[in-house]
């Protein structure tokens, strides 16, 4: 069996692909570099991360780009013996602007190198690339419409005003011909996301509808002529949580088409696990998928009927069995930072992190709240309940200077256990919390007396979540572990914490960060970091 989300902790917007055996799922990482995350498998159970592939200045530079910004909904397919990767990288968020331009990067070879990319439009996000069985390519987004009234969109929310189509010349590398609105969306609104998948010359349409948060769905339709009209399903939605609210799985919604080799039928999709009794989800927006079936109307459906997604689903491969937890020690004493780790927008790490061979060294820049250079080094928190632990020394002069673990959504979203300077207390321990409280979200401190520590030495810190609770603790010389601090909401780590679901679209990260807001660029480093999932 499948067991869901495949893909846990922070990956939305799953695009997915197969070649001969093997499948790869593309997924979405806005400000986290490198940029778009692409997992690999061959019985759709165990997935494997084999590539991030905009990892220089020349594919991607984000710097500056607001919270949530950044790597929206990428498209993965394979023709003419390559790998084609569309993605739309978003330089703004709020307002009736969206700044997203549209770009493709190619590959012979999953792993790379994948080229410099190529500009293709900015009239909207959420770009795919549909190879059609004649030889023509078609460049599809969701087109954006930043006044407030509807002309020829949707009324519910004029602006997703449909999919646009055109035609992309790949030689010339450019788009060809005029674009048409293909698509307004149903009812539901807010039309995003859409992938086209053609059987029996009927081109199908899946998109992303009603937002991502509680009400998101996948919605189909389909045509005899790529450029419609489109017929929507019986049924409008092919999966939605929107009316299952006891289902474990909820915010249903965006994914793609894909088949097996015997001609079975899967369709990934987007998902969240709120804690229980809240609406929130620290880890993120996930991925999962699940078996479908064609009907006699040459309709697809889920297998097991309905419209909310399974946790278990039959795998092709009845033999394979998810590999079991285990605890993931990181001992920086290498020359590579491990896959799981990434950073904030900057295309050059080399400013805020060095692998010296026996630690990871931050050299710490900008605040914690920064959009250019920020020195955060983190890991995805994929499982409801975890303990994170490292060892770090750091020798900080100035109140201005802070290192330490960090459990962070974004810059209004935080709890901070970090070494420090304080006048009274020189080198200390102190907890700055950022708890998402929009408009006035000002930093905190819930420890109310800092905790001296030894002038120099190595400190070990940890972070142990359950649910929605957070403790912080420290040990000296591997001695007894100490409790720091009041227990704090870890639930403001999430998608939904401050200012809610359509506002926060990543997901809680557990990891490193320093600061040194004095200028001096202090080195941290940090030798080990070890991650322990626990049962849930």
């Amino acid at each position: 069996m499948i067991l869901n989300p495949i893909l846990p902790g922070f990956n939305p917007d799953p695009s997915i692909c197969r070649v001969g055996p093997d499948y790869y799922i593309a997924t979405s990482t806005f400000e986290w570099y490198p940029g778009v995350q692409i997992h690999h498998s061959r019985d759709l159970v165990n997935w494997r991360l084999v590539t991030r592939p905009l990892d220089r200045a020349s594919q991607l530079d984000m710097r500056g780009n607001p919270d949530s910004c950044g790597i929206w909904a990428p498209c993965i397919s394979y023709a003419d013996g390559l790998f084609w990767l569309v993605y739309t990288d978003v330089k703004r968020l709020d307002g009736n602007f969206k700044d997203a331009h549209n770009y493709i990067v190619t590959a012979s070879d999953i792993s790379g190198p994948w080229s410099d990319p190529v500009y293709v439009n900015s009239s909207g996000f959420d770009p795919s690339l549909f190879h059609d069985d004649d030889g023509r390519k078609w460049f599809l987004n969701m087109v954006w419409n930043h006044r407030t009234e509807s002309i020829g969109g949707s009324p519910k929310h004029p602006a997703f005003a449909g999919i646009l189509m055109q035609e992309y010349d790949a030689a010339a590398g450019k788009l060809v011909g005029e674009a048409q609105n293909i698509f307004a969306g149903s009812p539901h609104g807010l039309v995003e996301g859409s992938h086209l998948f053609k059987r029996d010359g009927w081109y199908y349409l899946t998109v992303a509808e009603g937002g991502t948060g509680y009400d998101h769905a996948v919605t189909m339709a389909r045509s005899r002529d790529i450029s419609g009209p489109y017929e929507l399903h019986p049924d409008t939605f092919l999966m939605t949580s929107k009316d299952a609210p006891e289902a474990v799985l909820q915010r249903a919604g965006h994914g793609q088409i894909v088949e097996t080799p015997e001609g079975d039928v899967y369709h990934t999709h987007l998902c969240s696990r709120p804690l229980p009794g809240l609406r929130r989800s620290p880890l993120g927006r996930e991925t999962g998928i699940q078996k479908c079936v064609w009907g006699d109307d040459g309709w697809l459906r889920l297998a097991q009927g309905g419209l909310a997604p399974d946790l278990e689903v039959p795998s092709p491969d009845p033999q394979a069995r998810r590999e079991p937890l285990t605890a993931i020690r990181r001992s920086f004493d290498g020359n590579t930072l491990p896959e799981e780790f990434q950073w904030l927008r900057t295309p050059h790490p080399e400013r805020i992190f060095e692998m010296t061979g026996q630690a990871l060294r931050l050299h710490a820049r900008e605040s914690i709240g920064s959009w250019f250079e920020q020195s955060l080094v983190a890991r995805r928190q994929e499982h409801l309940r975890f303990r994170a632990e490292t060892a770090l020394s750091f020798a900080p002069r100035t109140f201005q200077q802070a290192a330490g673990l960090v459990h962070y959504y974004n810059r209004h979203k935080f709890h901070f256990l970090s070494i420090t300077w304080h006048e009274e207390a020189g080198r200390c321990l102190t907890i700055l919390s950022c708890p998402g409280d929009w408009p006035d979200n000002r930093l905190q401190f819930p420890l109310e007396t800092p905790v001296s520590l030894p002038e120099d030495g190595e400190v070990e810190l940890a972070a142990a979540v359950d649910g929605a609770e957070l403790v912080f603790s420290y040990r000296l010389d591997g001695g007894d572990w100490q409790r720091v601090g009041p227990v704090l909401d870890a639930s403001v780590i999430s998608d939904e914490g401050g200012r809610g679901e359509h506002a926060s679209f990543t997901g809680a990260f557990i990891g490193m960060v320093a600061f040194d807001t004095s200028g001096s660029a202090i080195p941290a480093d940090f030798r080990e970091f070890v991650y322990s999932p626990g049962l849930a």
